[in-house]
């Protein structure tokens, strides 16, 4: 893929214009999931949304027979179509406070490693206290690795819209530490061909990724997350 049609992509993408649909089944009960463009785990290539957390969500609703559609777009506006109740659910994201206000988080669909990624240069502890305000700190804007950073102190200085240009920020010298899941940042890492061993690391905690439901999706399918839970399971396992 060329540079143009890449950024031609990204601007289809932040309109939310990208679309899969599943059955036939086009009426008021299918369910309208949104999510974001974010390697490995949501991917569109050649027309076709990918990836292992789209195919695990994708294996779960067709266990169930459940006719859904997902929408691609901005990670912050597909939360803000889940809480304004013009969409059923967003995946993949962890599970946290200000979420739950207005969603249900499911059984886990990923489980992750979150991980600080260090220039080489850099030998500094990246949860010391002293370090947290000496260092440069970067995250993907307004994500909630990046909304900790800032509500714990610590130095934020960038706001990169993805994984790509976080790495180009850590790389070039215009970071220090990075707050990232493996998986994400490898991609990114292996996509501009730097040697996997080139950042030193640091591991933070391990974090479920799952689907978060609308509340008021739930309280008109009450059965619904249960069952899901369960073909999500099942999905996982086959997919070992």
């Amino acid at each position: 893929m060329t540079r143009k049609s890449e950024k031609s992509l990204a601007t289809a993408v932040l309109t939310g214009l990208l679309l899969v649909v599943s059955g036939t089944a086009l009426g008021a009960d299918r369910l309208l999931l949104a999510t974001q463009l974010w390697p490995p785990y949501q991917t569109y290539d050649q027309g076709k949304m990918g990836g292992i957390a789209v195919e695990r969500v994708q294996c779960a609703l067709q266990r169930m027979q459940q006719p859904y559609r997902f929408t691609m777009t901005r990670w912050d506006k597909a939360q803000l179509l889940v809480e304004s109740n013009r969409m059923d659910g967003f995946f993949t994201g962890s599970n946290n406070a200000s979420r739950n206000k207005y969603a249900v988080f499911s059984t886990p669909v990923i489980n992750e490693d979150l991980t600080w990624f260090m220039a080489p240069d850099v030998s500094i502890d990246p949860e010391d206290e002293s370090a947290k305000y000496q260092a440069r700190y970067g995250a993907k804007f307004n994500s909630s690795k990046w909304l900790y950073l800032k509500k714990n102190g610590y130095n934020v200085v960038k706001k990169p819209r993805d994984a790509d240009v976080l790495l180009q920020m850590l790389w070039q010298g215009e970071l220090d530490v990075v707050l990232e899941y493996s998986g994400v940042f490898e991609h990114s890492i292996k996509k501009l061909g730097i040697p996997m061993d080139y950042f030193r690391r640091a591991h933070r905690s391990k974090k479920d990724l799952g689907v978060h439901f609308s509340r008021q999706f739930l309280k008109q399918n009450p059965a619904f997350l249960n069952t899901f839970n369960s073909a999500m399971e099942r999905c996982k396992k086959s997919s070992l």
